[in-house]
């Protein structure tokens, strides 16, 4: 079963491709994604890379977190589930809506 990693302080100029190649030499890499913001498209400075195997993405945690990549220090653990979202959005509530409410 693949393990899920989350890579953060990564520098924003860092591409999918890259962030694969940083963890190539550990294993199998299944894949690599920098997120982006949907607005500017630019990266947010972290992402996910997914290993295939468990004892290669342990290896990866170890000798990656805290590694310094273009002068910044990343941080390597394993990712969280996604938490549920609201069905709003996130928090945008219109104001109309408090005041009925009361």
């Amino acid at each position: 079963m693949a393990t899920k990693l989350f890579v953060g302080g990564l520098p924003y100029a860092v591409t999918d491709d890259q962030l694969s190649e940083l963890f190539a030499g550990f294993g199998s890499v299944a894949s690599a994604k920098v997120i982006v913001d949907r607005e500017t498209n630019r990266s947010k400075g972290f992402g996910f890379v997914e290993m295939d195997n468990d004892d290669e993405a342990k290896a990866a945690i170890e000798q990656m977190n805290g590694k310094e990549v273009d002068g910044r220090t990343i941080t390597v653990n394993e990712a969280r589930p996604q938490q549920p979202r609201p069905a709003n959005g996130g928090g945008y509530r219109d104001n109309n809506q408090r005041r009925n409410r009361y």
